[in-house]
């Protein structure tokens, strides 16, 4: 089994320096082009499944790679990216501002990482990754491709690794 994994193509909050979450994005011109560069690429391996979040910018992703290579596209809702709650939609410097140590400890000791409002712990997030991952694992097949997001596969590279969560730093991505 090969598994290929790729994030969502750039977005419009990813331009404009918005933590992005469960909330979506619309992939940027550059995000379709690249998605669209990426099905090129990947066109001679015969996939037997696209594994996608379910958000928005992962689709649209996921959809632009499959017009090259034809596969079957299946939603996973574990697959969508760490749930921010108030942060969402945010500019990154006033989360910074404002909850400073929460910013902090997201970015460098994530071990130490509080949500705020509504928003997801690494605990929750790795949790159900690994759920996805295994079920993944199980259902089998030559070429898999996942298309998720970026705190996702930090998450996917840790448990194929074995890696605690002291050492998830996201500014080591």
């Amino acid at each position: 089994m090969k598994i290929y994994i790729t994030r969502h193509g750039e977005t419009q909050w990813n331009n404009e320096g918005l933590m992005q979450g469960w909330k979506n994005s619309n992939l940027t011109d550059k995000g379709i082009e690249n998605a669209k560069r990426l099905g090129e690429r990947l066109k001679d391996i015969k996939f037997d499944v696209i594994y996608s979040s379910p958000l928005g910018r992962a689709i649209d992703t996921a959809k632009y790679i499959n017009e090259k290579i034809n596969a079957k596209v299946v939603l996973v809702e574990s697959l969508k990216e760490m749930g921010f709650g108030i942060w969402e939609g945010m500019e990154l410097n006033k989360i910074k501002e404002l909850y400073f140590e929460q910013y902090t400890n997201f970015w460098e000791r994530p071990h130490l990482y509080k949500p705020q409002e509504d928003g997801e712990s690494f605990q929750e997030l790795l949790v159900r990754v690994r759920n996805a991952w295994d079920e993944i694992i199980k259902a089998g097949g030559d070429n898999i491709l996942i298309v998720t997001h970026a705190v996702v596969l930090k998450a996917i590279y840790m448990i194929i690794k074995n890696y605690q969560l002291r050492t998830f730093g996201i500014r080591h991505l």
